[in-house]
């Protein structure tokens, strides 16, 4: 069985994944390398749309690839997000729908201030909504 990928490998295919994106409005490219437990790793890029409501995340990209792959019982144990000139976790809604999907002891890798961060994904959202039947 191959290696799992290191933190900052998964960061350099988030980046690669963000060359791709299409964000003709915001100019934020945003890139997402999904580390899922079979050690496959699915990559997305945002892909925007003039009806702003419409646009897909990066990270939501990833997990859709992930799970036409896997099938519905995919679950993921690493992902990285990298955004071209700009440092940030994942939005709200990113978070709810990598939640959904999380193997136990998830973690998330983004870039704050320069420094690559790795979170607990329970501790990027604490409180996940799950249909009503909360932690």
């Amino acid at each position: 069985m191959p290696s799992s990928p290191s933190d900052d490998e998964l960061l350099a295919l988030a980046r690669q994944a963000a060359a791709r994106a299409y964000s003709p409005y915001s100019k934020a490219r945003v890139g997402c390398a999904l580390l899922t437990t079979t050690g496959t790793v699915f990559t997305g890029c945002n892909v925007e749309n003039a009806s702003f409501g419409l646009t897909m995340c990066a990270e939501r990209v990833a997990l859709g690839a992930a799970v036409a792959a896997e099938g519905a019982g995919m679950r993921w144990t690493r992902a990285a997000v990298m955004a071209e000139g700009l440092e940030f976790p994942p939005c709200g809604a990113c978070r709810q729908v990598l939640a959904e999907l999380a193997a136990d002891g998830a973690r998330v890798i983004f870039i704050d201030q320069g420094t690559p961060v790795s979170l607990p994904m329970r501790d990027l959202l604490p409180a996940a909504f799950d249909g009503g039947r909360l932690p």
